[in-house]
């Protein structure tokens, strides 16, 4: 955990990023890169009846961990995305409550 659910972006950007990105958010929340799941959604977006290519986006679930870094990890990957061609994105961030997140049956919290 952290989660990072992307669209709009083609899979092989994402797995071209992928390595270099986790490993910064990895140093950014002090914490190994283990933690990380992606998941790239290959969508279609629809505009005035027609299909039009969806846009960049980035959902990110995790436990927060504070303004600076969260700050920093959407920089991170808004830079990431900008060095492998895509050049606008949003990034939304999404926060579980430890007590509400369980593994194996039993709550993180």
């Amino acid at each position: 955990m952290p989660q990072l659910l992307i669209r709009g972006v083609p899979v092989e950007t994402v797995q071209y990023l992928s390595r270099s990105l986790i490993d910064e958010l990895a140093a950014i929340c002090e914490c190994g890169t283990d933690n990380f799941t992606i998941e790239c959604f290959s969508t279609t977006g629809i505009f005035n009846g027609e299909p039009v290519p969806s846009f960049p986006f980035v959902h990110v679930w995790w436990f927060d961990r504070g303004q600076d870094i969260r700050d920093r990890f959407a920089l991170s990957i808004d830079r990431h995305l900008r060095e492998a061609g895509i050049e606008e994105s949003e990034i939304a961030f999404s926060v579980f409550a430890e007590n509400s997140y369980y593994a194996g049956g039993k709550p993180f919290g």
